[in-house]
């Protein structure tokens, strides 16, 4: 089954006429993708997929969890955790409290790499963390912070680059057991974080499209990763603007491995490393 631009522009402007979601800055690109593939699973046309989203409010939610991206993994990209833990985290060592945002959480990995990495450098219990997302199925998935082993035992590769090794001296290793910070069962096939990181967290539903600052705190470092990248031009400035707003003078923003910030935003943060501070 074929999207075409036409069929593309009708199932926008149905959402965002007959719901509180508006798609219309998000990457046509892959949004039509994901269209297609919402069509196929539910064995619809174009014009019946509309009459549903004008008709069924659970429908419209179950759809809009279909076409939003949730891809993430603990300690993703390890080379952007050495420089957090190096870096980064470092400067804030000194703060009595530091806020952390991660915005689009998806189903919290990263939520549960960036407390690991605060609780090896003794600052963990200074922190407070937000994590937000559009999608409150992978809210849900992020607070029980459960997940399958064998789909995801690359986490214990990454976890043993970032948390073990140092990759600026390699004669230095860490000797940090897995089970400091989660229970393994190969038997039921599955990973789950202990208490005292499944329970600090603040978890929101939250749209980066429409929302202002729903936390009511500034940040001293927001992570946005791997989510600008479905965003066009217009829409991607406008959430630079709601992250420079809410970051303190010298507060960092943390984009995925091939985000950048581009147009009039780009003068407002410095880019050292992998991280963008705010002018």
């Amino acid at each position: 089954m074929t999207v075409t631009d036409q069929d593309f522009q009708l199932f926008i402007y149905a959402l965002k006429t007959s719901s509180k979601y508006d798609f219309s800055e998000y990457s046509e690109k892959s949004l039509k993708r994901r269209l297609t593939k919402v069509l196929a699973d539910n064995r619809l046309n174009i014009t019946s997929l509309i009459n549903k989203i004008k008709n069924d409010t659970e429908f419209v939610e179950k759809t809009v969890k279909e076409i939003t991206v949730n891809t993430t993994e603990l300690f993703r990209d390890p080379q952007v955790w050495h420089a957090m833990r190096y870096a980064i985290l470092p400067k804030l060592k000194s703060n009595s409290v530091i806020n952390i945002w991660h915005a689009g959480c998806s189903t919290g990995q990263e939520v549960y790499s960036m407390m690991i990495i605060l609780n090896e450098i003794g600052i963990l219990d200074r922190a407070k963390i937000y994590a937000t997302d559009l999608n409150t199925d992978v809210i849900e998935q992020a607070k029980k912070g459960e997940y399958k082993y064998r789909f995801n035992i690359g986490y214990l590769d990454n976890f043993d680059k970032v948390i073990k090794e140092n990759p600026y001296n390699y004669e230095e290793y860490y000797d940090v057991p897995y089970e400091k910070y989660f229970s393994i069962d190969k038997a039921s096939d599955t990973i789950k974080m202990h208490n005292f990181l499944r329970e600090k967290p603040i978890y929101k539903k939250h749209d980066l499209v429409k929302d202002t600052n729903t936390l009511f705190v500034k940040f001293d470092l927001i992570l946005c990763r791997n989510v600008i990248i479905y965003f066009n031009y217009n829409l991607q400035s406008k959430v630079f603007d709601l992250f420079h707003r809410n970051l303190y003078d010298n507060g960092c923003l943390i984009l995925g491995m091939h985000e950048t910030i581009l147009g009039s935003y780009s003068v407002k943060f410095q880019k050292k490393g992998h991280g963008y501070y705010k002018n």
